[in-house]
């Protein structure tokens, strides 16, 4: 059974950084992107950023962390990362891990990892 292994949560004060990794153990195959969503209280889930799992590795993020926040990945580990630099208490929130896979884009989503900020 594949399961999604998310680490790097924390408490970090506003302007500072945090290293999230999400590692998918178990076969998995045909991993399409690995991204990375949050969910603060009272909130929608929200993209936050993806890769896709090819050479080129393309990216994508939610404006609110364009130039803060970097994916990426390792395909031989079936890993991807999130550096979030020059963190926001707006950050706060529980950040999850996600793969799509499969002919059919199958979803599959970590536990889940805390993030909070104070200002």
């Amino acid at each position: 059974q594949v399961q999604l292994v998310e680490s790097g949560g924390g408490l970090v004060q506003a302007g500072g950084s945090l290293r999230l990794s999400c590692a998918a153990s178990g076969s998995i195959f045909s991993i399409n992107t690995m991204g990375w969503y949050r969910q603060a209280p009272g909130k929608q889930r929200e993209l936050v950023a993806v890769i896709t799992i090819t050479s080129s590795g393309s990216t994508n993020y939610t404006d609110s962390v364009k130039g803060r926040f970097t994916i990426s990945r390792d395909n031989a580990k079936n890993t991807v990362y999130l550096q979030m630099n020059n963190l926001k208490p707006g950050d706060t929130a529980v950040y999850y891990c996600n793969v799509r896979y499969g002919r059919s884009w199958y979803n599959l989503w970590g536990q889940g990892t805390q993030v909070t900020v104070s200002s």
